[in-house]
């Protein structure tokens, strides 16, 4: 087992995709999935992941169900499923291009995602509805309530202008684990009252966790330096136990290259924070 520093904790990769491709067990159906005009031509599965994570030194990783298959979860759940050393999951099924959110059947999807499929949760993305709000909407609220009995985990991939709705739902459901993906896309060109002031202010939650993800807000390659002024900040704001590290090319980053981190730290961002998260043993 690859360790943090000086720790018995794993290394857990917050994120990342599989898929395979013709495979007829588990087909890539354009009319269902959420990025239709991006199929993929080449796999990565469930062993190309393992392959990854022994050379990056990665113990176990969360699947981010991938667009690709849309509501259809079968792949992901194959994965945790036939190597559950090794993944846990977070599946798709409400938004855009999904089930409806007023759909009064997602509980019980949720549910059976989660009992019979052994997924932790699932990814919602309001950020692909920009101009229509749902993720607060009491329309949703029998999903956030069957969630917070399940203690499910929600990934939420947002917006900006969106953080208000995490707020919000935060507050209303404190027994869901909320982990806001890519810093909620923040412009770090703009000022900090449009995107990353909110932000930071979701910390006053003890149920919200931050994924430390610096490529997508980042204007830069690898090591993604304009992105550590904000990583300190929210890592000022969040504490090193509300911080998840996630995408294993950014692991050395984390490891080895930020300052500010402590060994203790590391144990918590690296591993130990996902694997209570996201039930991993």
């Amino acid at each position: 087992m690859t360790t943090t520093a000086d720790s018995q904790t794993p290394i857990i990769d917050g994120a990342a995709h599989a898929w395979v491709v013709n495979n007829p067990r588990f087909p890539l159906d354009p009319g269902i999935a959420t990025c239709p005009e991006n199929m993929p031509t080449i796999d990565e599965s469930a062993e190309h992941l393992i392959a990854r994570m022994a050379t990056f030194g990665i113990d176990q990783t969360v699947i981010s169900h991938v667009c690709y298959y849309g509501r259809d979860n079968s792949y992901t759940a194959h994965c945790v499923n036939a190597y559950p050393d090794r993944f846990t999951g977070v599946g798709l099924l409400v938004g855009y291009r999904l089930h409806s959110p007023d759909d009064p059947a997602n509980p019980a999807r949720l549910e059976h995602l989660m009992r019979e499929d052994g997924l932790a949760g699932l990814r919602l993305s309001p950020i692909y509805d920009p101009d229509v709000e749902w993720l607060n909407d009491p329309v949703s609220y029998p999903l956030w309530q069957k969630a917070e009995e399940l203690t499910a985990a929600f990934n939420i991939f947002a917006a900006p202008h969106q953080v208000n709705q995490i707020d919000d739902m935060a507050a209303r459901y404190p027994g869901v684990n909320i982990i806001v993906d890519h810093y909620a896309m923040i412009d770090i060109t703009r000022p900090d009252s449009e995107g990353f002031q909110p932000l930071l202010d979701l910390h006053r939650h003890p149920n919200v966790y931050l994924r430390t993800s610096l490529h997508n807000p980042s204007g830069q390659k690898l090591p993604y330096r304009d992105m550590w002024p904000y990583l300190e900040r929210a890592y000022d704001s969040f504490g090193p136990r509300k911080l998840i590290y996630a995408n294993d090319y950014e692991l050395l980053v984390m490891k080895d290259l930020i300052p500010f981190f402590t060994s203790q730290d590391k144990e918590w961002i690296l591993g130990r924070n996902a694997r209570a998260i996201y039930r991993l043993d």
